[in-house]
């Protein structure tokens, strides 16, 4: 019996690199930004995010705990369409794009950061290791 290529389930070929599939580089700027400058960009944003609420609302508050999910998905859907990422993915070095190429315009962000606050899109990631959130958004997050 000859020896077949291992496949994902859908039948597609597996990816010899994260997003090959999407015509992007292995390495380097263009490539899909990789866990660990995600989780940066993450942590980044949900600090400044934290300290913003803690000027309207004290820290143990529920108040403060709703106010920071808040201001940091306003963070995503302004910055996202006019800076290309958070504050958090500029400072380490992503940005947001369209798949198919272009601006990402304003429903991109809306879509992907809505997904991202229920944090389960976000965690669930394909062989491109773009999040379920960025699927359903059309977008890729890329070293810049």
């Amino acid at each position: 019996m000859p020896a077949t290529q291992p496949r994902t389930s859908g039948d597609v070929e597996p990816s010899r690199w994260p997003g090959e599939r999407l015509g992007l580089p292995a390495a380097g700027p263009g490539s899909v930004g990789r866990v660990g400058r995600r989780l940066a960009a993450l942590v980044i944003d949900w600090v400044a995010a934290i300290v913003i609420a803690l000027l309207f609302a004290p820290y143990s508050s529920v108040l403060h705990t709703w106010l920071t999910l808040g201001i940091f998905a306003l963070m995503q859907i302004l910055f996202i369409p006019t800076i290309g990422g958070s504050v958090g993915h500029r400072l380490v070095g992503l940005r947001v794009v369209p798949v198919a190429g272009g601006w990402v315009g304003p429903w991109r962000p809306v879509v992907r950061t809505a997904l991202l606050v229920i944090v389960l899109p976000a965690v669930v990631w394909d062989s491109d290791q773009r999040g379920f959130h960025d699927k359903l958004a059309g977008t890729v997050l890329i070293r810049a």
